[in-house]
């Protein structure tokens, strides 16, 4: 279906609004790290909570009250049931990317809003509740805030964020703690290495866009909503996301189930420069 988003996302009252559902959702899913919860399992054997639930549910009427023209597919429907057609507009909705890392009350996990439109994520708003860091795109750059999940919002008190220049005699890679692939040792083996960091969930994209790490490497199967968010928030900030034949990684893939080929992203297109 067409639908035709007649405003730009990144108009601080709509974008104020992402953000705030976002430290809500953050919120939500604190109470629930706090006190514990019980996990499950999906039909694909990984973990989800009762804070994995709540949080979309939150999240869908919250943006079904902000935009209600705009289709909002989120991870634990897709867990039912993935849709037979998506608009050429719509929110992907990871509500607690890196349920592993809550359960074990460890630090990296987010909340996660993109907006997709003709098959490429244009917004991206990611919450990182541990961390207090409110990460979002804007037409010009990228942005971050430090702030607490019940915290007064202000986004124009955010950083804006630029990733620096990649020096190519020694690259700062930055991998998955659970899901490193063969591959991606491979490929780490053949660059100029100055740094290796270990991250979970989208926050590896936060780290990228804030100039903390050039290159993120990740081979094997991620879905749409683990990347839409990261990939607006860290191509706005100028850096790049591509699959392993240097092509733009899109969305909308439902021949693919919604799932990602691998893929690279990195601050800047010349991070192939360092090879040894």
């Amino acid at each position: 279906m067409k639908t035709v988003l007649d405003f730009n996302p990144h108009e601080p009252d709509f974008m104020t609004a992402l953000c705030q559902m976002s430290l809500d959702a953050g919120k939500l899913i604190m109470a629930y790290y706090h006190n514990g919860v019980e996990t499950e399992k999906k039909s694909d054997e990984s973990p989800v909570t009762q804070a994995d639930r709540d949080a979309e549910t939150y999240l869908e009427a919250a943006l079904n009250k902000l935009a209600p023209g705009i289709q909002v597919i989120g991870e634990e429907a897709c867990a039912v049931a993935v849709p037979e057609q998506l608009d050429n507009c719509f929110f992907l909705l990871d509500p607690l990317d890196g349920t592993r890392d809550f359960v074990a009350k460890r630090t990296d996990f987010t909340v996660n809003i993109g907006l997709i439109v003709d098959e490429q994520p244009i917004a991206g708003v990611i919450y990182a509740p541990v961390h207090e860091k409110l990460y979002f795109s804007g037409d010009d750059a990228a942005y971050m805030l430090e702030l607490a999940p019940e915290a007064e919002l202000d986004i124009s008190k955010a950083t804006k964020l630029k990733v620096p220049p990649i020096d190519a005699a020694g690259l700062r890679v930055i991998a998955s703690l659970k899901h490193r692939a063969p591959e991606t040792d491979e490929l780490i083996s053949q660059l100029h290495i100055k740094e290796s960091l270990s991250a979970s969930s989208s926050y590896k994209f936060c780290l990228l866009a804030e100039g903390k790490a050039d290159l993120y490497p990740r081979h094997g199967r991620t879905m749409e909503w683990d990347t839409a968010a990261g990939q607006a928030i860290l191509e706005a900030a100028g850096g790049i996301v591509t699959d392993t034949d240097h092509q733009p990684l899109t969305y909308a893939k439902l021949s693919r189930g919604l799932d990602n080929p691998s893929f690279i992203a990195a601050t800047a297109h010349n991070w192939q420069d360092a090879e040894k």
